[in-house]
């Protein structure tokens, strides 16, 4: 595990399952659809039960780049909030601002819902296919980038599925930080 200050807030890097977090909202890698698919959206709509894909039919889908929150159903998180990357292709459809607004978008849902820890999964960079080095200089820059300028949220944790994916987003700090 990885801790860094951050103004006010810390910015953790940990391997482990998403699904199991304990902040107040973990955030999903969704379709635009909301109503489940397959990675880590799967995995958070079957842990977290039935309540989940019942508030996300009724929010009628949500575009590439934006969010939007739910309860945490069975979920030890209190909400989850659903966000959208974009699909990789080349790099050439505004794929780095979708990437950006995901996160910027989930900070700014979860600051307005007074929330004070969120876990993000590394977005875009499975089934989405976005080159993980790339995105998670993406996703360590806005949020560090984030707490620059707000206070509201103490901790941001990005719960990394496998070393690789740990590593790679170890090695991106350890370069924006200069630990």
């Amino acid at each position: 595990m990885v801790k860094v200050n951050i103004n006010k807030s810390i910015l953790e890097l940990i391997e482990g399952n998403i699904t199991e977090q304990e902040t107040d909202a973990i955030v999903n890698a969704a379709n635009t659809s909301l109503l489940g698919g397959g990675g880590v959206d799967g995995a958070i709509h079957r842990a977290g039960g039935i309540k989940i894909l019942e508030e996300c039919k009724k929010l009628g889908g949500c575009p590439t780049g934006e969010a939007r929150i739910t309860t945490g159903g069975n979920l030890k998180a209190r909400y989850v909030i659903h966000t959208v990357g974009p699909i990789y292709s080349g790099g050439k459809q505004h794929e780095s601002e979708l990437l950006t607004n995901a996160y910027k978008n989930s900070l700014n849902l979860a600051s307005k819902h007074k929330l004070k820890s969120v876990s993000f999964p590394s977005i875009s960079t499975g089934a989405y296919g976005y080159p993980i080095n790339e995105a998670s200089m993406i996703a360590l820059k806005t949020v560090i980038d984030y707490f620059k300028t707000n206070t509201d949220i103490e901790l941001v944790r990005f719960v990394l599925f496998g070393l690789k994916a740990y590593r790679v987003y170890e090695k991106t700090l350890q370069e924006l930080t200069k630990l």
